[in-house]
């Protein structure tokens, strides 16, 4: 009785094992894939360029109205693909989200469609330090 309860721990133990090196394994590509297609900068780089390229903030419109980065333009993620057109693949794009892990996915998927020159503010909108805008309304 005792081995066949050892041997089903045995079991769970290695299908846990598995999954978590599923998951590092899934994060350090991710990870590769990222710096291959975009650049994280850190805020000082990022607003020195931003003025030259398409400035991007992915959060819903509530939070952008809450306030957000001057001159940026609101295209949230889940509207990103049918808006694509808006943006143009010959200038850089700067994106930015609360943190940065929306602006990892968006990334990917501007690449996918021929943008190239694509910035990733690390910090995001939540450690933002420059000057910001909120609605009226």
């Amino acid at each position: 009785m005792v081995l066949g309860a050892m041997t089903v721990w045995n079991y769970i133990n290695i299908v846990l094992i598995i999954l978590i090196a599923a998951y590092f394994i899934y994060e350090f590509y991710c990870y590769i894939r990222r710096k291959q297609v975009s650049t994280m900068l850190e805020e000082e780089d990022f607003q020195a360029g931003m003025r030259k390229a398409q400035l991007i903030d992915l959060r819903e419109k509530k939070d952008f109205d809450a306030g957000h980065i001057l001159g940026a333009r609101n295209i949230p993620y889940n509207s990103l693909k049918p808006r694509m057109g808006e943006l143009r693949t010959d200038m850089p794009v700067y994106v930015y989200d609360q943190t940065h892990t929306l602006s990892v996915r968006a990334v990917m998927t501007l690449y996918k469609n021929g943008f190239k020159d694509l910035y990733i503010l690390k910090t995001g909108y939540a450690k933002w330090e420059g000057k910001t805008k909120k609605a009226k309304y």
